[in-house]
C-alpha cells in the first residue's frame, strides 16, 4: 500500500474539493497527517461516544474478568437487566443496533462509576487524551486526542511516548481483535463488537447522521483514519476509499473529488 505521506496531498484535495469545511486525520507507521486546523481544536465527537467511551469502558471491564460478554445480564442483578428481553447478554448489545443505553447503563451499574467518569479513568487519562471530555450528553475532543485513541488500537500494548506510568495498557491487542471481527454470523449486516466491517480490511464505526463523524481502522494496513464533515455527500466513502485502497492516490477525481475507477 502506498505510504501515507504519499497519499495525503490526494486525500487533502479530495476534501478539499468535496466538503472544504470537514476536519480530517490520517495516521500509519509514518505519522499522522491532518487537513487544515490546528490538531489542539476541540470538536463535538458525540457521535463516536458509543465507540470512544463505551467500547473501551467495556473492554477494561471483561479484561479484568467482572464482565463476560455471554453471560446474561441477570447475572449482575435485575438493575443490570431491566428492560431487557431474557436471556440478553452483553454480546447482544454489542452487536445489535439500539443496544447502547442499556450497555451504558450495565457498565456503570459494575463499575458504580458513570460512563463518563469510567472512560477518563480508565482510558482517556492513561493514553493522555487530557482534554476529551463527556458532559451533558455531548462528548468533546480535539484530532490530537483522536489520534492517540486511535494509534494507541494499532499497537495497544506499546507505552505512550514519554510515559513513566507502570500501569498496563488500558485496551488490551486481545481485546481489540476480538472486537474486529465478525460477530454475528451469517446474519447481515455483519458486525463486530460496536464496530462495523468495510472494504479492504478496514473497520469503522460512524455517527447515524449525515453528517457525523467518522473512525476507521485496518491492523492489516497499519493505517487509522478520522472525519468530521461539515457537510451532507458521499464524503464518508470517497474518503474511506482514498486512505485505504492500494494505490487511490494515484487515480485522478472526477467532479466533487470521487475518484475515477
Amino acid at each position: 500500500m502506498t505510504l501515507l505521506s504519499d497519499q495525503a496531498d490526494a486525500v487533502r484535495a479530495l476534501v478539499e474539493s468535496a466538503d472544504p469545511g470537514a476536519v480530517w486525520a490520517v495516521g500509519g507507521p509514518d505519522g499522522p497527517h491532518t487537513g487544515s486546523g490546528a490538531a489542539d481544536d476541540v470538536h463535538d465527537v458525540g457521535g463516536l461516544t458509543a465507540v470512544l467511551a463505551l467500547w473501551p469502558a467495556v473492554g477494561t471491564l471483561v479484561d479484568e474478568g467482572a464482565l463476560r460478554l455471554h453471560t446474561p445480564l441477570t447475572a449482575y442483578g435485575d438493575e443490570a437487566a431491566a428492560d431487557t428481553p431474557a436471556g440478553t447478554t452483553a454480546h447482544h448489545l454489542l452487536t445489535h443496533p439500539g443496544g447502547t443505553a442499556a450497555l451504558t447503563r450495565l457498565v456503570e451499574h459494575l463499575s458504580g462509576s458513570t460512563l463518563a467518569e469510567l472512560a477518563a479513568v480508565r482510558v482517556w487519562n492513561p493514553l493522555g487524551m487530557t482534554r476529551t471530555r463527556l458532559a451533558d450528553g455531548t462528548l468533546r475532543a480535539p484530532l490530537a486526542d483522536l489520534a492517540l485513541f486511535l494509534t494507541h488500537l494499532l499497537h495497544p500494548n506499546v507505552p505512550e511516548a514519554g510515559s513513566t506510568a507502570a500501569a498496563p495498557a488500558p485496551l488490551t491487542r486481545a481485546w481489540t481483535a476480538e472486537s474486529l471481527r465478525i460477530r454475528t454470523g451469517e446474519l447481515t449486516p455483519a458486525r463486530g463488537l460496536l464496530w462495523h466491517p468495510a472494504p479492504h480490511g478496514v473497520w469503522t464505526h460512524h455517527a447515524p447522521a449525515d453528517p457525523g463523524p467518522a473512525v476507521w481502522i485496518s491492523p492489516r494496513h497499519h493505517r487509522w483514519a478520522l472525519l468530521l464533515p461539515a457537510a451532507r455527500g458521499s464524503l464518508r466513502t470517497t474518503f474511506r476509499e482514498a486512505v485505504f485502497t492500494p494505490d487511490a492516490s494515484t487515480r485522478s477525481c472526477g467532479p466533487g473529488g470521487i475518484p475515477r475507477a
